[in-house]
């Protein structure tokens, strides 16, 4: 499975996590036990409902979550933020 970065989840990663240390060693952890299983329950992964059906979405801390989509062969993930910055 290839994993790619839209802009935007790029854009927020640089302004949110990059500048955090601590966030930045918590995002590393997560996604690397994300590319191993990501259907580990430490992850917290689940679907999206709503306007954002066709998403799920995993978690970094107990506030910080990952929103992706999947294709067949390809995860890309869209947006990274606190519950509220990224359900808006």
């Amino acid at each position: 499975m290839k994993v790619t970065f839209h802009k935007h989840f790029v854009k927020n990663f640089d302004k949110r996590i990059k500048t955090n240390s601590n966030l930045l060693e918590r995002f590393n952890s997560k996604y690397e036990l994300f590319l191993k299983d990501k259907n580990d329950p430490l992850l917290h992964c689940h679907r999206l409902t709503g306007t954002m059906k066709e998403k799920q979405s995993f978690s970094i801390t107990g506030d910080i979550r990952v929103i992706f989509q999947e294709s067949e062969d390809t995860i890309e993930f869209l947006d990274i933020g606190t519950h509220n910055q990224v359900y808006k």
